[in-house]
């Protein structure tokens, strides 16, 4: 009997953004996609030619419970004060086993903090304060 291959379950994961390692409750990665080119080739008006154009990469939405780390917040900051352009990152999101162990890894390129958003409070609420960070970057790739 060949041995099973279950899927991953989704809830383990860890980033690591540079320097900074973090845990997170949900990590969002956007889609990437390959807008279509329509070519018309030839003499003949029937039909088209679909060639493969820009390809795109949508942005990265991490979620946290808010501690005293203002590691992320201050990369954030640190956009904010002087630009993107020395503050890019190789950020590292590994999908980790039941033993904990890496499963599946994607590297994600140039990335840097576009937009923070800070928890919402409430006294009539018990649940946790969410921090909300995302990331634009060049591309990412599954390494793993």
């Amino acid at each position: 009997m060949a041995d099973r291959n279950d899927p991953y379950r989704q809830f383990r994961f860890e980033i690591l953004a540079g320097d900074i390692k973090a845990g997170f409750s949900e990590c969002t990665f956007a889609d990437t996609t390959t807008d279509p080119v329509e070519y018309r080739e030839g003499p003949d008006a029937t039909y088209f030619r679909k060639l493969s154009g820009l390809t795109k990469y949508g942005n990265i939405t991490l979620k946290w419970g808010i501690t005293g780390n203002m590691d992320l917040y201050n990369w954030r900051k640190a956009v904010i004060a002087t630009g993107a352009i020395k503050k890019r990152k190789l950020v590292v999101i590994t999908l980790l086993d039941e033993e904990g162990k890496p499963a599946a890894k994607w590297n994600v390129y140039e990335a840097w903090p576009s937009k923070y958003d800070p928890p919402d409070f409430s006294a009539k609420g018990n649940e946790v304060a969410i921090e909300t960070l995302e990331l634009v970057h060049e591309h990412f790739e599954r390494v793993q």
